[in-house]
């Protein structure tokens, strides 16, 4: 078994699209902009920092999905990929994904899976472990279920993901992992092909010390 597994905000995205949904919702006027925008961006200073509370993050997060009706969220969606998503795709992702086609792809992010999925179908990648917001009767409550896809919780994830196909690390010959973040050290730290992609400084600085490839897809 050949795992390519990418990281997808500020890696095959020049941008992040968890923040960006929020800033979307707010232009939208679905949110409040003196009240969530400042916090928007104290979240993602956050995450760039290596600070964040990953369940205060998503307390905040998931809850406007619990407040609209789910075909009011796709079709808001819908809107968000055209106007946010697809001019943000980094100029060196379709080559990346290409360069895999015949390993088992897997976007691995920290994002909810309502933002994410349509965002790995797009790529046409078939697989996605992201944070999994609950849903009750195809509605969101605004909690998450089991582990948070962030730091540590990727590894646990995958690992997950691996039992349920029947596998282990054991069953995997080859390995890549493209991140940008300080944050994905413990899964780069666990394949046999770590690449760091347009790092962060953090990020960078281990790559080099470590003797990753460091690359760039912008």
């Amino acid at each position: 078994m050949r795992l390519a597994l990418f990281d997808l905000d500020n890696t095959l995205l020049a941008g992040d699209s968890d923040f960006e949904w929020a800033q979307f919702l707010i232009e939208q006027g679905v949110l409040d902009r003196e009240v969530y925008e400042a916090r928007n961006q104290e979240f993602y200073d956050q995450y760039k920092a290596g600070t964040l509370d990953i369940h205060e993050f998503l307390d905040f997060q998931l809850k406007p999905l619990a407040r609209h009706p789910r075909a009011q969220l796709d079709a808001w969606h819908a809107e968000f990929m055209a106007r946010k998503i697809l001019p943000m795709v980094a100029p060196g992702t379709p080559a990346l994904l290409e360069k895999h086609a015949h390993d088992i792809r897997i976007i691995v992010t920290a994002t909810n899976s309502f933002v994410t999925r349509p965002i790995a179908e797009h790529f046409g990648i078939a697989h996605l472990i992201a944070t999994e917001p609950e849903a009750i009767g195809g509605e969101f409550t605004g909690r998450v279920v089991g582990t948070p896809a962030f730091r540590e919780g990727k590894v646990t994830r995958l690992e997950e993901w691996l039992a349920q196909q029947g596998k282990g690390w054991d069953d995997v010959s080859e390995s890549w992992f493209y991140s940008d973040s300080l944050n994905d050290l413990p899964l780069l730290s666990r394949v046999r092909h770590p690449v760091a992609v347009d790092p962060d400084a953090t990020l960078r600085a281990h790559a080099e010390r470590a003797g990753w490839p460091v690359i760039s897809l912008r």
